[in-house]
């Protein structure tokens, strides 16, 4: 799931309560289902940006086209998200990954294409 490490401080719910509220809900679920499949060698995981992507949302919610400038390509959540679901199902279930942690553990070094 595209959903963030469950991080209750104040800060992250005020400005954006329902946005944060629909992200928590999805980490959650990623938790109980991990839970529930672990048996069954079935994986569930949070995955989430480092940093902001690129998307039709960023343009909207923080500055248009000079927000995008600042942004990165969608590849690396896309490639994060290869490494993920190629990965050991049963070694790694119920965590909040970062996608350039997730690249950083395949090997990924350089940063600059995303």
């Amino acid at each position: 799931m595209l959903s963030p490490p469950l991080d209750l401080r104040p800060e992250w719910l005020a400005p954006h309560l329902p946005y944060s509220l629909s992200k928590f809900g999805m980490s959650i679920v990623a938790l109980g289902l991990a839970e529930e499949f672990r048996n069954a060698g079935i994986a569930c995981n949070g995955l989430w940006p480092a940093t902001t992507i690129a998307t039709a949302a960023v343009r909207y919610a923080f500055g248009g086209e000079s927000a995008l400038q600042r942004a990165r390509k969608p590849a690396i959540i896309a490639d994060a998200a290869h490494e993920v679901l190629c990965g050991d199902a049963r070694r790694i279930t119920g965590r909040f990954l970062l996608d350039e942690d997730v690249l950083r553990n395949a090997g990924v070094r350089a940063f600059d294409a995303y």
